[in-house]
């Protein structure tokens, strides 16, 4: 019996112990899966602030490169702020917006490109100021000095009668060969900047270029001003040039002649704003004179240059560091003939006469042939022309006359469909003519 009871107790015992056992199991289950569950939820929280802390980082990083761009935005339209400001107040002190504004329209802008030689300046600015005073509200004169030389700055702002500007580039110069001179590259930035201002800030409709190591002919407003109406007139035309590569004064005589010329001979020269617009947005990083040269870039139109050059460069120390000076620039004939140009038609020089007109000068010039060309074109009067066979031929017989021998993608010196033209000894003109120039000029070849 009582051993019945013992067994009683002991199942209900180990009953008691099983249920408890198992509350106790499910609460721990229960306990472990709200732990896993906040586990996840701390976790997905932190992904979250991860995430939230990349975009934040980003967005840092974004408003900082912004913050760089602006500082850099700020110092520019400083720098740019008081170059206008100075500029405004040279124009109100001496007056040269009253002198455009109420007065006349001007013809053209003059600019005069310095740098560091203020001697050199000096000598530009009289021989400018001597035939432009009369002028002045035609052509307001402008001096463009790149980098800070003190006494080029002095000696432009010492003149009541020019508008002096400044740029100040401090980018470095990264050339593009070896050995180049970095002056080409920082040459073309301030030819940029400077037409850029004149152009688009100044709204000036043309501009002229002379360099701060010109002198300029008595006529070279007058010339220029009957250029003008040209480069309106006839959209072939890239731009009057007051210079010949061949103007030596053995090789000229007629201050009156002028010619096209597919080469561009720089050195003085005018522009329009139509025609800048177009150049601006690619404009070469260094030697800019000879990329206006490339067919790619004047696009078959051409250049109205005189036989009398109307500027004389003495420039003899410089960026080209004297080259060719003495056998080239030195001998040139400056004009001192005063030409009316007013009362001179021009006509001839429009795309539509002139290869008809210069077809004509062509034509009547007596071929001669053979070697000893120099001697044979002396013992002749009259014109003369001399076929030349390829470029080394040209270089061999522009040798003995001593003319330029020099090409640009394919176009000598002074060229006009291939033929140069020159005077030699007296009047007498000799054409030097390429294989395909007479067909394009329409004459028969005799």
């Amino acid at each position: 019996m009582r051993g019945n009871k013992f067994c009683f107790d002991l199942r209900y015992l180990l009953v008691v112990a099983a249920l408890a056992f198992i509350y106790i199991q499910m609460r721990l289950f229960a306990t472990q899966s709200e732990y896993v569950d906040r586990l996840a939820a701390a976790i997905e929280a932190e992904n979250h602030c991860t995430s939230q802390t990349r975009l934040l980082i980003d967005k840092i990083s974004q408003q900082q490169g912004r913050v760089v761009a602006l500082e850099e935005q700020m110092k520019r339209q400083d720098q740019e702020c008081r170059q206008l400001r100075a500029l405004v107040q040279d124009l109100e002190s001496k007056g040269i917006k009253k002198l455009i504004g109420d007065v006349q329209m001007p013809v053209a802008a003059v600019v005069v490109m310095a740098c560091n030689r203020a001697d050199y300046l000096e000598k530009t600015i009289k021989s400018i100021l001597k035939y432009q005073t009369s002028v002045a509200s035609k052509y307001p004169l402008f001096i463009s000095q790149d980098g800070s030389n003190p006494d080029v700055r002095k000696l432009a702002l010492s003149y009541d009668q020019l508008t002096y500007m400044q740029h100040l580039d401090f980018e470095p110069v990264h050339t593009e060969r070896p050995g180049e001179l970095v002056a080409y590259y920082k040459i073309a930035r301030h030819y940029k900047w400077a037409l850029d201002q004149l152009f688009h800030k100044h709204n000036f409709s043309r501009v002229i270029i002379l360099e701060d190591d010109m002198e300029i002919a008595a006529d070279f407003f007058d010339y220029f001003e009957a250029g003008a109406t040209l480069l309106d007139r006839d959209k072939s035309i890239l731009a009057i040039s007051s210079w010949n590569d061949n103007g030596q004064r053995q090789f000229v005589q007629d201050p009156y002649a002028l010619y096209r010329s597919d080469f561009f001979p720089g050195l003085g020269w005018m522009l329009s704003k139509s025609t800048w617009s177009e150049l601006s947005p690619k404009w070469p990083k260094a030697y800019w004179d000879d990329w206006l040269r490339l067919k790619e870039n004047h696009r078959g139109r051409q250049f109205i240059r005189p036989e009398v050059c109307r500027t004389y460069n003495f420039g003899e120390h410089g960026s080209s560091l004297g080259q060719f000076f003495k056998q080239y620039l030195e001998p040139i004939k400056l004009n001192d003939v005063q030409v009316d140009w007013k009362s001179m038609d021009l006509s001839y020089l429009l795309e539509d006469n002139y290869v008809k007109h210069f077809g004509d000068l062509v034509k009547k010039a007596k071929p001669i042939h053979g070697a000893d060309a120099v001697l044979k074109a002396f013992n002749i009067d009259g014109d003369v022309r001399i076929q030349y066979r390829d470029q080394l031929d040209f270089e061999d017989i522009a040798r003995q006359f001593g003319i330029f021998e020099e090409w640009k993608d394919g176009v000598p010196r002074a060229a006009y469909k291939g033929i140069v033209v020159f005077r030699f000894q007296t009047s007498r003109r000799v054409f030097l003519v390429a294989p395909d120039s007479l067909r394009q000029l329409g004459v028969e070849d005799t």
